[in-house]
Parts: structure tokens; sequence; C-alpha cells
């Protein structure tokens, strides 16, 4: 579609577009988004293929069976590598694909105002004339002009490399309005703005480049490019021993040298590239379709060996749905009942429900905290039918899930929000910043006056600077929110004070204001989250909790959930002086707090305290998952090993930011990602087992052979066919195996282990010697008795190599990856195929077997099944064993929680919980 060329548009009604209307932009204009990367041509994939080392050699060894006259085996080797180009291109391809749909399902959203309702759209449908809502966090989806903001801050540096966010106070009228561009990042304040230019016409168009970077090769693959080119070396020696030692014997010199390269052709395993892709593509949708979506495509890899989780409390541990449940003020305090975001519930106080002309105390104190409000509650209906996670739709919170929870309660209270922004328009406001911690509106009364309201951290505001109350009321409220976060709550408090007209010289609203009280929120444990971090102790993994909120509120929550295990009660009955030490933020910002891997909980953190947390970690030779959702967290998202960021309440910097994105926002999507990252490394290490192992059996076959009486155990044509068989399909449906069950029992790999490490070379040598002693020892047999020995060599070599690998599945016994089944039972039809039918007995040099030999010869394949399942449960009793040998590193003993101000009742994440 022919884009028009976009013109200045009017700024829209205060009810923004119509949806008829923008879906008619959207078709003149087209989609907001700039032009993609062409698509790879197949010549280059083809090519892409053919420069890895390990078909390198398959294709020398094609030029030297042509110098030799030998097509037969030119044609078996160009067979195999057609087969294997054909599977790594389709790999690559899909694997792009899946890249491509995780980035789509990962870009940056927007909210517009249409037909008067706030609504959340994909950036690819702001269309221009569009208008806009900004708040902090959000990526600007396209150019356009500001029409209000509220201490505005923008980061440009994408755009201008400047390092300094730079701010967009509006002019007098009459005057240029200031303009805000596509890729920008909102790092302070709110604004509302009209679009005017979108997708290639707007400033996205100017970073475009950035977006069509290709995905450079995951450290996996790098580590496995290394070793196949140590690989193919090696199997070039020992191949050339091979034909040595046939020279001396007196063997055909051109019957040799195709000899040797067809074995060169077998030690190898061509399937590698193919099944490393393979696992990285599946795991990276088993991912997605687990809510984890993958960003960048080494995370998968990575993601098997994290070591930590720290993880933030609301919405990850929590359910993220905010609830005011208690109300304090110097009259008494009040319950506030319900669920959700729904406004049904009631507000009580000794059993008797109150409402608004009932508990003045009470009426006044959700009042102040329903205006000094940026949030709304968007009914069901306005939904799309359905929740998240899974049930019927709810009431849902647009903007911050603390004040959310504000005009819930006062919603059960009986309070109408939009009669009392009515009643009191809101003529100015402070807007909340990380530093200050608290949020300030001022209304136009109904008699005229202002009336100013405050709510904050209850250290910012029970102070003198900002309170005109007498030392005992602050006295008696500071002990109210002790109460209140120690039993999990976070805290807020509100003042209000009115005033007959605005302070002189611009003087500060915020002193001189009464309290009305506090309000104690609590956003409840998510049901699965004690289970998700018992799981991640079982895996070997430590959960670290990084929160904002006060240490009592924070240990609370981690003691429920077994974060932080329960030893200080063991403590206390052995009676030990102090249970549990709680370190201040400020310890931790001067270091005086000592090793910070000792916490399994931080609380009042700043984005500077997460940076040292990761990094302590790090420093410590751990790996480092990270979760995070506000801008702050950005700086500790890129320094961790994995950043991860939440999808439904995420701001677009933490997701733009992050390795991995949870559309579930759940902890327990975590722990399955890290599930997935462990398959795909232990399908890479089951591949090598098996192709390696049966590669080494078929190099000592030719080596050991001639020295037990066989002059030639192999045709050359004969490795070809065992090697295109065994290292073909089965060899590529070995990628796809589905996690053992052991999986998560075990604790993580070191991330500097090679990917032979762990004792894998001693078992790949292992099972080689087997596949040869019972390859080696039939042809013994067959030869002392007069049978075909070669033909029994060849079938029992092949036959013994599928054993071994469908003893190689994660879950035998059962019908898990049908694809292995299959290939492996085709690769014996082929097998056997090959010694009866008459074109393939010309093509392979073998003969007709009697039914008797048949048996013998499938029966030792049984062999390879027996030894292999031997060896891994011998390997899985060592890894118990160790396992129970090496120290608890989940997180058990002495435990400490991590602080920060001793004032209780700070809100966690303090970014959004005193509002914006």
């Amino acid at each position: 579609m022919v884009r028009d060329e976009q013109a200045p548009v009017a700024a829209p009604p205060a009810a923004g577009l119509s949806a008829a209307e923008a879906a008619a932009r959207l078709e003149r204009y087209g989609p907001n988004i700039v032009s993609t990367a062409r698509p790879t041509p197949l010549w280059h994939r083809i090519g892409t293929q053919l420069r890895d080392p390990l078909i390198l050699v398959l294709l020398v060894a094609i030029a030297l069976t042509i110098a030799t006259g030998d097509y037969l085996d030119t044609s078996i080797i160009s067979f195999v590598v057609v087969v294997n180009t054909a599977v790594g291109v389709t790999q690559e391809v899909r694997a792009e694909r899946a890249v491509m749909a995780l980035r789509e399902l990962s870009a940056p959203g927007a909210r517009v105002v249409r037909d008067g309702e706030e609504r959340h759209v994909p950036s690819s449908e702001v269309v221009p004339g569009d208008l806009v809502l900004l708040g902090e966090g959000d990526i600007v989806p396209a150019d356009g002009e500001l029409l209000e903001e509220a201490a505005l801050l923008v980061d440009e540096s994408s755009l201008t490399g400047e390092a300094e966010p730079v701010g967009k106070p509006l002019p007098a009228d009459g005057e240029q309005r200031p303009v805000v561009s596509a890729g920008t990042v909102v790092v302070r304040g709110r604004a509302r703005f009209v679009v005017t230019a979108t997708g290639a016409d707007s400033a996205t168009g100017r970073i475009a480049a950035l977006m069509t970077t290709k995905p450079a090769a995951t450290p996996l693959q790098r580590r496995l490019a290394g070793f196949g080119r140590v690989l193919a070396a090696v199997a070039v020696v020992l191949c050339l021993v091979v034909l040595v030692i046939g020279l001396l014997r007196g063997q055909d010199p051109e019957l040799m040298a195709v000899t040797a390269i067809s074995l060169v052709v077998a030690a190898v395993p061509e399937s590698l590239p193919a099944v490393v892709t393979l696992g990285l593509a599946l795991g990276a949708r088993r991912m997605a379709e687990r809510n984890a979506i993958v960003r960048r495509l080494p995370a998968v890899e990575t993601l098997g060996s994290v070591t930590v989780i720290a993880t933030d409390k609301t919405g990850t541990l929590t359910e993220g749905r905010m609830s005011a449940q208690r109300l304090w003020t110097r009259h008494g305090t009040a319950a506030v009942s319900g669920t959700g975001y729904a406004p049904e519930g009631r507000v009580e106080r000794e059993d008797t429900e109150l409402r608004p002309d009932t508990a003045p105390d009470v009426t006044e104190l959700l009042t102040a905290a329903v205006l000094c409000n940026d949030a709304a509650l968007q009914a069901p209906d306005a939904t799309d039918g359905e929740d998240a996670r899974g049930g019927e739709a709810d009431w849902h919170a647009l903007g911050d899930p603390t004040e959310a929870a504000l005009l819930t309660a006062g919603a059960r209270l009986g309070l109408d929000r939009e009669a009392l922004a009515r009643e009191w328009p809101r003529t100015e406001e402070i807007p909340f910043t990380s530093d200050r911690a608290r949020m300030t509106t001022v209304h136009r009364g109904p008699g005229g006056g202002l009336r100013v309201v405050c709510k904050g951290a209850p250290e910012v505001v029970l102070v003198p600077e900002v309170l005109a109350d007498g030392a005992g009321t602050v006295a008696e409220a500071a002990e109210a929110a002790g109460r209140l976060a120690a039993e999990g709550y976070r805290v807020l408090a509100v003042a209000v004070a009115d005033r007959a007209e605005p302070p002189e010289d611009g003087g500060d609203w915020e002193s001189g204001l009464n309290l009305l009280g506090l309000i104690g929120i609590l956003d409840p444990p998510r049901e699965a989250a004690a289970e998700t971090v018992a799981a991640c102790r079982r895996a070997g993994i430590i959960p670290v909790l990084i929160t904002g909120d006060h240490p009592l509120t924070a240990g609370v929550v981690a003691r429920r959930l077994g974060v932080v295990e329960a030893a200080h009660k063991a403590n206390e009955a052995e009676g030990a002086e102090e249970a549990e030490e709680v370190t201040t933020g400020d310890r931790i910002r001067d270091g005086s707090a000592g090793d910070l891997t000792r916490p399994r909980v931080f609380a009042r953190t700043s984005p500077e305290q997460k940076l040292d947390i990761v990094q302590a970690w790090r420093g410590a030779g751990h790996v480092v998952a990270m979760t995070g959702d506000g801008v702050n967290d950005g700086p500790a998202l890129h320094r961790a090993d994995i950043g991860v960021a939440m999808g439904r309440r995420g701001t677009e910097v933490a997701r733009q930011a992050a390795d991995l994105v949870l559309a579930d926002d759940d902890l327990g999507t975590v722990v399955a990602a890290v599930e997935e990252g462990r398959r795909v490394y232990a399908n890479v290490r089951r591949f090598l087992l098996y192709g390696l192992a049966g590669g080494a059996a078929e190099i000592l076959v030719m080596l050991f052979g001639p020295f037990l009486g066989m002059p030639l155990p192999l045709l050359p044509a004969q490795i070809l066919w065992i090697n295109l068989l065994t290292h073909g399909l089965p060899g590529v449906a070995l990628g796809a195996e589905p996690v053992a069950p052991e999986t998560m029992r075990q604790p993580p790999r070191p991330p500097e282990e090679s990917v032979l490490g762990a004792g894998l070379w001693p078992r790949i040598l292992a099972m080689g010697l087997v596949i040869a002693g019972a390859s080696l020892g039939v042809g013994i047999w067959a030869h002392e008795t007069g049978r075909p020995w070669q033909t029994m060599v060849f079938l029992v070599l092949g036959a013994t190599q599928l054993g071994v690998g469908l003893a190689s599945r994660a879950r035998p016994g059962t019908f898990t990856n049908p694809f292995l089944l299959v290939g492996i039972a085709a690769a014996l039809a082929l097998q056997i195929a090959g010694v009866y039918l008459p074109p393939l007995q010309k093509l392979l040099g073998t003969e007709a077997l009697s039914a008797g030999d048949l048996l013998i010869g499938c029966a030792l394949s049984a062999v390879g099944y027996a030894a292999m399942r031997l060896q891994v449960r011998l390997s899985a009793r060592a890894g118990r064993s160790a396992g129970a040998e090496a120290p608890e590193v989940a997180g058990a003993g002495d435990p400490e929680v991590a602080g920060g101000s001793e004032t209780p009742g700070v809100p966690e994440d303090r970014e959004r919980a005193a509002g914006r």
C-alpha cells in the first residue's frame, strides 16, 4: 500500500478520534511501523550452512571421491550434505520467524483516547490525529505536539545523543507547542499529545536500522563451531591412520582412500548445526507458549545456567491487584472488604457498614485519596471478555495499581469519582518523583478557595516540613503506620489544607497540611508463589527478593513464601539475642552492609543498590536473572545475565531492555523458562553423546578390525549408509526431546563448563567401546563360522547405534516426542532393507542373511540400549551423590533481611506507589 504524505493534524477533541475515523486513517496512512529489513535470500542461507566446519569436511570428501572416480560414494555423501543443509535452512527460517513473531509480541503499545475512552492499542495502530496519553516509563509511539503536560521529562538520547533528559514546558498562547518524537522515553511526569506523524514519516524511521540488526550466533553456537573444527581435524587424523594401516596390509590404495574419506564423513556429526538451531527455535517457541517471550535468542541457553533469581514482589510473587484493606484516622480504624478492583464490597468499623454520611473522617480520607489520583477503573464489559488469568473478565485498572486500589476503596464507601472531579476540579499538581515519594494536587472548591491534597510515603509526609499537626498526632500516626507495615501492609499517608489563594511568590504548596489518616494496602501473594520459590530451591536456584517496601513488610512476605527460611525462629528458641539482622539501605550504599550475597531479602532499595546487588552476585560467580518493571529497573536489567521484564504491568523501557518478557508477570514463568533452557542444553549434549559415540565406534571398528581377521570391516558405501540413517532423522529428533523428569531437581550447570564437560567425554568413549565391541564381536563370530561377516558388522553397527538413540530419550517408556520413535523405526527398517533389497545390496555390497542371523543382529542392538540405560542410571546416581555432598545453595542458614529506612510504611517501588 502506498502511504499518503502526512500533513499537519489539528488538535483532536477531548474525546479523541472515533473508532471508525481511526480505522479509516490506519487504512489511509498505513501502520505505524518502519520498513522492515529485506528477507535473507535462499542462496545466502545455503552458503551459511555450507560454511559450517563439519559440512566443509563433507564437501572436501565429495571432491576427493570425484577425483578418485568413486561416483557412487560421491552421490551418497552429496545426499548427506543436501539433507543436512535442507534441515539446517528450514530450522534457520523457523527460528527467524519465531524471533520476529516474539519481537512483535513484545513491541511497544500506546494509550490513546478514542470515543471518549482510554484504550491500550499496539503502537502499530496509532494514527495521525490520535490523542495519546504518556506516563513515566512509556516509549513515545509517534511524533506529535503536546497539548498538556505535568513535569514532563523526556530522554531523547536515541535521537540527539544528549545524555540529559529534557523538559517540555508549554509556552504561552500563540507560540509553537513543544513536540515529542517517536522512540524517545518518558522518564518523569505525564502528558497528552496529538500525533502528527507515524511510521516511516516519524522519528522512528531514523533509528530503523537498530531494529533490523540480524541476531548473532549464540555463545553455544560459537562454542560448538570451535568444537566442530577440532573434531574435524581429529577425525581426519584418525582416518589417515586407517588409510595407512590398510595400505600397509596390502589393500587397494583407491579403495582405502575412499574408505578413509567415508570414515571422516561418518565420524563427523554433521547434523549438529541443525540440532542446535532446532533446539533454540523450539525452546523459544515453547517458552512463548508458557508466557515467556524471548527477545534475544542467547537467553534460551543462558537460562539453563541461572543460579540466582532476583525478583521484585508486586505482581511477581504477589497478585499485582492492590487492595486498600485498612484505614486509620485519629477517630479509629476501619476495614475494607472485597476482591480485585470491583466496586462491590464494604467499608466497616466494628462490624457496622459505613456510608459517606455516617463516617465523616473516613469519607474525608477516601475523598482526598480519590481526588489526588491519576488512575481509572474499567468495567468488565470494556475488556476483551476474558481475564489474563484464564477466568471471567474482571474490573481492570488503568494506571498505577496502588492508585486504582484507592479508587476502589472510595467506590466501596459510595463515593462517585466523576462527581467528585466535577465538584473539585484539579487546577494544579506536583507529580510524584522517586526522590519526593509523594504527589500533591490542588483543587478548586465548590464555594471558591483551594484545597491542597497530598499523599505519599509516611516517612515523607509525617514530617514537620509538611504537617502542621502537633508532635503527638504525628507520633501516633507513625506508630499506626509501623503496626500496619509489620502486618505486611504498604502504607500511604494523606494530608490536606484549605487555602483562599495560591502561595505568594511561588511558595510551597506542600506545607502547613493537616493529616487525614493512613491507608493500608495489601497485595496478596499469588497462590502458586510459595511452590514456585520451593521449585527454585529444588533446582539449586537461589531466590532473592529486592523490593522498595519497608523491611518489616518485605520480611513478612518473604517468610510466607519461603524466600527466607524460618531459621530465626530456631535462633529465638535457642536464646539467641538477634534472630535476624536488618541492614539499612544507607549501609548498602556506603559498603558497610558487608557481603551482599548473604541476605535473601533487600528492602528499601534504590536503583543504584539494585545494580550493586546484581553485581555482587555476578562477582561471586553466579548467573543472575533479574526481574523488573520500572524505568529505574533498566540498568539492573542490563547488568544481569538475564533481564526479565513484566509484560502486563511493566513499562515499555523495562520490556525493551529485557532479554525475556513475562506475558503473565508470574515468577513461575521464569522457572518454566529456566526449565526450557536446561532442556535445550541437555538435548545438545544428548545428541553429542549419541552422535560422537557412533562415530567413535565406527573408527574403532575400522582401526581394530584388520587386526582381528577382518581386512576391511566395512565398505565406504556401508559407512556412509549407516551415517545417513543414524545421524539423519533420529539425530535431529533428539533435539526435540522433552524435559527430563529430574531436570529441575538438579543444580545449575557452571556457566564456564564445556559442552563436553561434566563427564560427557568418558561417557562418549564408553558407549563407543560398547558399540564397537558388539560389532567386532559379531564380526569375529561370523568370520569364524563362515557367515557373511561384513554384512553382519554392517547390520549390528547401525542397529546398535539406533538402540543407543532409543535409550537416550528423556522419558523412556512414553510416547513423548513420537518423531524420534518414528525416525528410529524408519532407520532400522532401512538398515534391514539394505541387507535384503537387491538394489540396495548392489549399492552397499551386502548379502542376504538367514532369519537366525538377522535375529541375532537385531538382538545385539539391545546391547546398545541396555548399556545406555545403565550409563544414564549410573550418571544420575553420581549426580545425586554429588548434590548430597555439596552445601545447600538455595539460601538456607543464617538468612538476613537487608533494608533501608527504619521508618515503617513506605510503599514498595516508590516510583509507582506514592502516585504519579
